[in-house]
């Protein structure tokens, strides 16, 4: 009977470290999706230029171009840069943290996807701090400049900078949409993530190209409005991600 008794209470101080352990999982993969969510948010600041007086045309310009040092509120769209940029880092950072003790989400799809996540925002991050001193597109002495190499190496470095950025959103997307249709998880992601991720391919295939006629001085062709729809959709992607790993508990 001491037997027992003493076997029984292995099993239920076992069940109560499980679902300590289960409570812990769910508490961390949604302090995922807050990271994730709130760096969404953050990453749509440029929507401000709607009721701001920046001077900057939408249609045509870099989305970066906001942040320039030459522009009055530069330095309020490079803390949101940099803010959105640490929140998705760390979001991608601690889902990743997650993956040893979760071994159903250690899956190849997923540990790319999360990768991908981490990229973009730590070059999102850096993004802020190699800001544009000028803007090329509004500006032909600041264009010439940077043909010639003239710019600051900040500004050059920029193009890496963002580079990055998008390639790792790009990763992100893609791998973390297979994931969660291929693994049966995160149910909203694998429902719109497809769809968000055709746009999203079409919208990087419309800025690539304006930025290629731009530099080869064949004018901007909407090169700004490719560009923040690219963004958008990357943060409406984002929101998607953040709501399926908060409703489900899990990365």
């Amino acid at each position: 009977m001491r037997k027992n008794a003493a076997e029984g209470a292995g099993s239920t101080g076992r069940g109560k470290g499980t679902g300590r352990g289960k409570g812990t999982g769910k508490g961390s993969a949604r302090a995922v999706a807050a990271l994730i969510g709130l760096g969404a948010a953050a990453y749509t600041a440029w929507v401000l230029e709607v009721v701001l007086s920046t001077g900057v045309n939408p249609i045509e310009t870099y989305v970066s171009e906001l942040a320039a040092q030459d522009q009055p509120l530069g330095g309020l769209f490079r803390a949101t840069d940099f803010t959105a940029g640490l929140l998705a880092f760390l979001g991608g950072l601690l889902a990743l943290a997650r993956l040893p003790r979760h071994p159903e989400s250690r899956r190849p799809w997923a540990v790319a996807g999360w990768a991908g996540i981490a990229l973009f925002g730590a070059a999102t991050a850096a993004d802020a701090w190699l800001p544009l001193s000028c803007q090329p597109t509004v500006d032909p002495v600041c264009a010439a400049r940077e043909t010639a190499g003239l710019v600051p190496a900040t500004h050059q470095a920029h193009a890496v900078s963002s580079s990055l950025a998008m390639t790792g959103a790009l990763v992100g997307i893609v791998a973390l949409t297979v994931a969660a249709r291929r693994y049966g998880r995160l149910a909203p992601l694998a429902r719109f993530g497809p769809a968000l991720v055709a746009l999203e391919l079409l919208a990087t295939v419309w800025t690539l190209t304006a930025i290629a006629l731009f530099t080869a001085g064949h004018g901007t062709w909407a090169l700004g409005a490719g560009q923040r729809l690219q963004v958008l959709l990357v943060a409406i992607w984002l929101g998607v991600l953040a709501r399926s790993v908060h409703r489900e508990g899990r990365t």
